[in-house]
């Protein structure tokens, strides 16, 4: 019954009791490992899993000959062993043998008994390397706790790619000590719009994340082998960095941190002087996230200012540049330039296809597969972020009691079916550029945590496996191990999603989502189509 589901599983006779006896012998490489197991299952056990030596009674983590992320875990009435390719293989196993223990081996609590672990011979080894989850933290502030939280959720289903979205027009996220302004201006806003188009809620909303935060929060996803992977949005979404500095923008005029949704209108104007600013941010959050990719967003940005703008304007005679949409592509190059120049690669939404596309990004592909195959087909990696598959802000059925109803239906089969390469690239050479995928969890309309839960799982569960496990879909299979994984999820105090029964809240009188019109939403599809066709 794990979720995601393992390459090879097979069931063997007798069974393993692991209790205060149980001893606990790791290769040196793997102490971090560990002392991470020791420390989820000693509270469980009541004993403390000490130091032994490979034999009866003992769980053993070694290292053997195979992929970075791979492992083999047998489990026997004298002892586990656990064989990986390295630290983040011997991660994985050990995930995987809370998995085979009793819901109970999840919760936080003391329970000083035993627990009875079934012997079984599995291996296993992750189909992608890029499993990833995109939290959207700039619209609706998550705490540290919260996030540390949520690392560990996705811990528990193998991800290893947190996306951490932390800046937009609606609040700057993370502390850049050279310009103070972006945390004591861009991090608040005075009220927030109640839905997609509802009116505003007058409330106060904000908070960043500190240096010293970062350095933490890093920290804990790495010994989780999990990658934080940071983005800081340009030249559009960005009206938070505006309102804190105003030089940034194309306006004479000061503005605010935004407050509503949607595409906004201020993006940064294209001078020496802001292109100079945004790499001086990017050298401290450099520092701060040593992840080698370093996302710049690119998506979004109307050209309405720059049309408009005298600079824009002559910056875009002095480089003989056909049009705005050119313009970006420059400013984009900007960046994928200092980034290489420093070891790191620049990745963007798939709007950085229109105009030319910057050497060596790394495209996300969030507008159905159109930018993963146009991307793939031209030589560039890709991660898949498909919003008609893997964007839980989206409602999860037709109910009328849906919180806040929001985007096309994507159902947990939905997001089951999801097939990270895409159907014109299966046979095609170019498919070797999809790095992976990743699901989004974009917060306009997702303001508490417990929201996040509800809208994250358990859809992140099968996303999980999409992205893990072969490319065979066994949905009946699937919703028989994620009944034994619900268990689990309660036993973490997960919010989740229940399919039959009340929902937890109602939606708001008066507060309309966003249902979409089919012939509307295809309109939308046509011109994104059309958009990377030409470029």
């Amino acid at each position: 019954m794990i979720v995601p589901k393992p390459a090879r599983f097979e069931s063997r006779l007798g069974r393993f009791v692991l209790d205060r006896e149980t001893a606990l012998a790791a290769d040196p490489a793997l102490g971090e490992v560990a002392a991470w197991l020791r420390g989820e299952l000693s509270p469980v056990t009541g004993g403390q899993l000490l130091p032994g030596r490979p034999g009866p009674g003992t769980i053993t983590l070694g290292l053997d000959d195979l992929a970075p992320e791979a492992y083999r875990l047998t489990v026997g009435p004298d002892g586990i062993e656990i064989d990986a390719g390295g630290p983040a293989g011997a991660f994985y196993g050990a995930m995987t043998l809370r998995q085979l223990m009793p819901a109970a081996a999840f919760r936080r609590a003391a329970a000083g008994g035993p627990l009875e672990v079934p012997a079984v011979h599995m291996e296993d080894a992750p189909r992608f390397g890029w499993r990833g989850a995109i939290l959207d933290v700039a619209r609706h502030f998550m705490t540290k706790a919260d996030l540390l939280r949520f690392i560990d959720l996705m811990a528990v289903h193998k991800l290893n790619v947190l996306h951490l979205h932390l800046s937009d027009d609606q609040g700057w996220r993370v502390e850049i000590k050279r310009y103070p302004r972006l945390t004591e201006v861009g991090s608040w806003r005075k009220e927030s719009q109640v839905g997609w188009m509802g009116e505003m809620d007058g409330r106060p909303h904000g908070g960043y994340y500190t240096q010293d935060d970062v350095r933490e929060i890093v920290a804990y996803a790495a010994r989780r082998h999990i990658r934080v992977v940071p983005e800081i949005d340009l030249p559009g979404h960005t009206q938070a960095a505006i309102a804190a500095y105003p030089e940034l923008g194309n306006l004479d005029t000061p503005i605010e941190v935004s407050g509503t949704w949607g595409i906004g209108s201020n993006v940064l104007n294209v001078e020496d002087d802001t292109i100079a600013f945004f790499k001086n941010v990017l050298d401290e959050v450099l520092e701060l996230f040593p992840s080698p990719y370093v996302c710049v967003g690119g998506d979004e940005c109307p050209k309405d200012q720059w049309r408009t703008s005298p600079s824009a304007q002559r910056r875009i005679r002095e480089l003989g540049l056909r049009d705005e949409d050119e313009l970006q592509s420059w400013f984009i190059h900007q960046f994928d330039d200092y980034l290489a120049g420093r070891g790191r690669r620049l990745v963007g939404w798939d709007e950085i296809l229109e105009g030319g596309l910057a050497p060596g990004a790394v495209v996300a592909s969030w507008r159905a597969d159109l930018g993963a195959v146009a991307a793939a087909r031209s030589g560039h990696d890709v991660i898949n972020c498909a919003n008609t598959s893997v964007y839980f802000d989206y409602r999860q059925s037709e109910r009328d009691d849906e919180p806040v109803p929001f985007g096309v239906v994507l159902t947990l089969d939905d997001v089951y079916a999801f097939e990270p390469i895409p159907a014109e690239l299966r046979g095609d050479p170019a498919a070797a550029h999809v790095l992976g995928a990743q699901c989004g969890i974009w917060t306009e309309l997702i303001d508490s945590n417990r929201r996040i839960d509800y809208m994250a799982f358990p859809r992140l569960a099968a996303f999980a496996e999409t992205v893990w496990s072969g490319p065979e879909r066994d949905l009946p299979d699937f919703r028989a191990r994620l009944a034994a994984h619900l268990s689990r999820l309660d036993a973490l105090g997960v919010e989740y999603r229940r399919e039959s029964g009340p929902l937890p809240w109602q939606t708001r009188p008066g507060v309309p989502g966003r249902p979409e019109d089919p012939d509307a939403w295809q309109a939308t599809i046509d011109a994104w189509t059309s958009n990377l066709r030409n470029a």
